[in-house]
This record gives structure tokens, C-alpha cells and sequence, in this order.
């Protein structure tokens, strides 16, 4: 990536490793802008549909607090895994939100987290996409210390949360969340914490 010219920096991540943090000290540092919720008014102001309907598309799983039992028995019964969702309307909506990160991205430099960021840029020329990952155990303890949950309900949190962004991921994009031929660089903050890994990430620019 050169960021001498216009570029854009896909952070993906799994839950509990701080990789909103990242991204946002990333494009401080950067100074760039940071997309991540911002992107719901866009598309909401752009698609003409109320923020609440693109809200629904984001929380595509029940609360974690919900019965995990009920929640992947009829989850996995009902998913499709070819990149096909019934509800067109869902489908529509993200692809608003990709032509709205599209547009912001054309006229400005930018972080994005999350959003399947790394599907939606990956033929752009001055792209660079990362996967931000670490153990389940790492990140339920960072996740328990966060929010003062107990791990049991800690690692519930990461379990619903990984499950959700992977489908999601493999609904709307088609690709395995996981794999590593989607991103430039894959980064394991177990060592490194948020701003050890955003010192690795310019490192890397730089």
C-alpha cells in the first residue's frame, strides 16, 4: 500500500481483540476518516430507507443473552451457506452500504472496520486488507475485564458474536471469513495489544 496516494485499510476482526480500537488509533494516526457506524446513516440517507431498517440487517442474530440452544438450532437449520439469502430486501441493504463505503472511499482515504470490507475493496489498487485475530481465551478474559461479565458469559459473547460475523461474511460475500487469501495480513494481538499492533500495522506502511 502506498499511502503517498489515496488508499483504504479493511480491518476484519474477531470479537473481543479490540480491532474497532485499532482501526480507529490506525486512522488517528493515519488522519484519516474512520468508517464503521457512521456508514448506517449513509446508507440510510442515500438508500432512503429509516436507519432502524439497516440497523435490522446489522444485528443478524438474537441477543447473546438469549437461549444459545434455540438461537443455532434454528439458525444452522435455516441458514443457507452459497451465498444465497431469501430475504432480497437484506441484500439490498448491504449493497447500499457497499456502494455507500464505495463513494466515501473514492473521494478520501479511509479505515474501514468491519462492513466486509475486505470483499468490497478487493481488486481496489491501493488496498490493504487485515484480519485481526487472537485465542478464544485471550480475548473472553479481555471481553469479561471490559464489560464485568463472568467468562462463562464472556466466552458466550464471543462464540455468538465469531458465529455471527462468519456467516454473515459467507451470506452476503459468498467467501470463508477465515481464510487467509482475503487479507494482506493476518495479525494474531495475543503479543501485541491495541497499540503494539497498530505500531506492527504502520510498520508494515511505513
Amino acid at each position: 500500500m502506498n499511502r503517498e496516494e489515496q488508499f483504504v485499510i479493511t480491518i476484519s476482526r474477531q470479537f473481543g481483540t479490540g480491532g474497532h480500537e485499532i482501526g480507529a488509533e490506525l486512522a488517528r494516526r493515519l488522519g484519516v476518516k474512520l468508517l464503521d457506524k457512521q456508514i448506517l446513516n449513509e446508507v440510510a440517507k442515500r438508500a432512503r430507507v429509516v436507519e432502524e431498517a439497516v440497523e435490522k440487517i446489522e444485528a443478524r442474530n438474537p441477543l447473546w443473552r438469549d437461549d444459545f440452544t434455540n438461537f443455532y438450532r434454528n439458525y444452522m437449520s435455516h441458514a443457507e451457506y452459497n451465498g444465497v439469502e431469501h430475504d432480497r430486501t437484506s441484500h439490498e441493504l448491504f449493497e447500499a452500504q457497499a456502494d455507500a463505503i464505495r463513494q466515501i472511499a473514492a473521494e478520501e482515504s479511509c479505515v474501514i472496520v468491519g462492513r466486509c470490507g475486505f470483499h468490497i475493496f478487493e481488486n481496489h489498487p491501493n488496498a490493504l486488507k487485515i484480519f485481526v485475530h487472537s485465542s478464544e481465551d485471550c480475548r473472553k478474559r479481555r471481553i469479561a475485564e471490559k464489560y464485568g461479565l463472568s467468562l462463562a458469559d464472556a466466552a458466550a459473547m464471543v462464540v455468538d458474536n465469531d458465529y455471527s460475523r462468519e456467516l454473515y461474511t459467507k451470506t452476503y460475500t459468498g467467501k470463508d471469513w477465515h481464510d487467509a487469501c482475503n487479507y494482506d495480513i493476518s495479525l494474531d494481538v495475543r503479543m501485541f495489544g491495541v497499540n503494539g499492533a497498530v505500531d506492527f500495522i504502520m510498520h508494515c506502511i511505513e
